[in-house]
């Protein structure tokens, strides 16, 4: 079925033909640089990936006053004057080496992967291959597979709807886990979570829920009170001592927080709660009252969704949080000799950072360069569940994906599938 990428990208095509309309009678001086990004092997399309790899090219859209297309394949185009061959190889040599593992970046030399088209000796064929794509049926662009965003008028009908929703089968949880050394490895916490695009399952298949931020905002604390009654019906023997969700501040105050504080967090069960950073410099003051109450029952607050330069731009030790968590993003492979960022990290504390959305060992061991114990991400769920399976007795009836499916479900038919739950639940 259509995403909204190929849309976007079909729109893409036409305006990058429109351009190529208006400079159809003078195109000397002008060149495409064409980087086949469809051609990467599907785990280096990530989209995360993609948004570092699109900065890659920056500064040739910027250095030759560029124009810059997507298009529904998702291979970029970059139209500009006087294209220079080291601005490129610069970029290109930048990704090769951040994917070493991907033959494209590395066949013949390399122009497989990314080249300049010169104009105006190859501009009629270029012509030709953007009309080809725009001309080209697709029945996979089907208009009821347009998102839109949430409206206003909207609203209420979506809440009531997520009001009555029993979201207990789509509660998951990911761990955190910190490194001990010698290949060993604790589970230091859980975080437990709905992701937007189980819960989209529930209402028009159309609709955007995030698009529109101060809607989702709006409903987001709607879904933080659906989490909060969630979590006590969840069918697990082992819980961490420290279990953590990401709330709005506001969320502390609520009477669903107070009541699950007072019937679930009792004993040695804990709750870290996790804000948006720019949720906390939206309202400092409720940032630092909501704190003090955390801490007045034991639990902590953590920092969610902090990049490395609003590390090192930002003040964050001033809000004394208990933790923060930083995205790894695969640009930061090159960045290794950072003193500045290895101070940003001392300051708030090395025990206190967890490196998220690590995606490979290669963000591990940049974490471990700094000083990170701590880690979060697909490579750390995969090595949770590799130990794991090495425990079970039943492992070969049954895959890592599986595994790792019903590690994370709270409850439910395909959880219950598993006959070794107790080294299911194992927290390493």
């Amino acid at each position: 079925m259509a995403t909204m990428n190929n849309l976007q990208g079909k729109m893409s095509e036409k305006f990058l033909l429109e351009t190529l309309d208006r400079i159809a009678k003078n195109p000397f001086g002008y060149d495409v640089l064409y980087v086949s990004i469809s051609k990467l092997k599907p785990k280096n399309r990530h989209p995360e990936f993609v948004k570092v790899f699109a900065r890659l090219f920056d500064s040739v859209v910027g250095s030759a006053r560029g124009q810059f297309f997507v298009l529904s394949n998702g291979d970029f185009v970059i139209l500009a004057k006087n294209i220079t061959p080291e601005v490129v190889d610069e970029a290109v040599q930048k990704l090769r080496q951040g994917l070493s593992s991907d033959p494209i970046v590395h066949s013949r030399d390399g122009t497989e992967f990314a080249r300049v088209i010169s104009f105006p000796e190859e501009f009629a064929s270029f012509y030709e291959y953007v009309e080809k794509r725009i001309l080209m049926p697709d029945e996979e662009l089907a208009v009821l597979d347009y998102k839109r965003p949430l409206e206003a008028k909207e609203v209420d009908d979506v809440s009531e709807k997520l009001d009555m929703a029993d979201i207990s089968d789509i509660v998951k949880r990911q761990s955190v886990l910190r490194v001990l050394g010698g290949g060993k490895f604790k589970v230091l916490f859980q975080e437990f979570f709905v992701a937007v695009k189980d819960l989209s399952l529930n209402f028009d298949p159309s609709l955007d829920l995030v698009a529109n931020r101060w809607m989702f905002m709006y409903l987001s604390q709607m879904l933080d009170k659906k989490v909060l009654s969630a979590i006590p019906v969840a069918e697990l023997k082992k819980w961490p001592e420290y279990i953590s969700m990401n709330l709005n501040l506001s969320s502390v105050f609520s009477r669903e927080f107070v009541d699950f504080a007072k019937n679930f967090l009792r004993g040695e069960r804990k709750l870290i709660v996790e804000v948006k950073l720019m949720d906390v410099f939206n309202n400092l003051p409720l940032y630092f009252e909501a704190k003090e109450i955390l801490h007045r029952g034991g639990n902590k607050l953590l920092i969610d969704e902090v990049d490395t330069a609003a590390l090192k731009m930002l003040n964050i030790k001033r809000l004394e949080p208990d933790l923060v968590k930083v995205f790894y993003e695969p640009l930061l492979e090159y960045d290794l000799e950072n003193e500045s960022l290895r101070r940003n990290i001392r300051d708030v504390g090395r025990e206190n950072v967890i490196l998220a959305k690590c995606a490979d060992e290669k963000a591990l061991k940049w974490g471990v360069r700094y000083g990170i114990t701590a880690f979060q991400g697909p490579f750390m769920d995969n090595l949770e569940v590799a130990l794991i399976r090495t425990k079970c007795p039943n492992g070969k009836n049954c895959s890592a994906q599986e595994c790792l499916k019903r590690r994370r479900l709270l409850l439910g038919r395909f959880r219950d599938e598993c006959v070794q739950k107790d080294i299911l639940e194992d927290l390493l």
